[in-house]
């Protein structure tokens, strides 16, 4: 079994898309006219489903191993696979959503609600591409640097 991906971010959107759902839940549980203290807190309590009790959601990377469930999943939304290099989204151990690093391309599955996941990986890819960007500019950086002080030296 492969290790789940955790990332502060993702831990950061997977909290604001659930923000609507609490304050809502919030909202009607307050009561309607004033209320002492004492019938406040006397008060049924409201059952909460807590957040262990939520799905786990995974992204990661595809693997060779995943191309029978990309392809499935692919049908399933009726285009076609994404490209390699992709990322994937699994809810439970099952794939829901993929996004292609190449072109972008995402594919869903249309039987269940993924727009959050889909935000999900469009997110973590915008992280990995800024990621490459720091890597790809910080050689140049090095080269230019080293440049200068060559000419101040001599």
């Amino acid at each position: 079994m492969r290790a789940p991906v955790t990332s502060p971010a993702l831990n950061w959107l997977l909290a604001r898309a659930r923000e609507p759902e609490l304050r809502h839940l919030a909202a009607t549980a307050r009561p309607p006219q004033r209320r002492s203290r004492r019938q406040w807190f006397a008060r049924t309590a409201r059952v909460v489903e807590p957040l262990s009790a939520l799905p786990a959601v995974t992204i990661r990377h595809a693997f060779p191993d995943d191309a029978l469930a990309l392809w499935r999943l692919a049908a399933l939304d009726s285009r076609e696979a994404p490209a390699q290099p992709a990322l994937v989204a699994e809810v439970d151990g099952e794939l829901r959503a993929a996004l292609s690093l190449r072109d972008g391309r995402v594919i869903a599955d249309p039987f269940h609600g993924t727009q959050a996941l889909v935000d999900l990986l469009q997110a973590r890819a915008a992280q990995l591409t800024a990621v490459d960007a720091r890597l790809v500019e910080a050689p140049g950086r090095r080269l230019a640097g080293r440049a200068l002080r060559l000419r101040e030296g001599s």
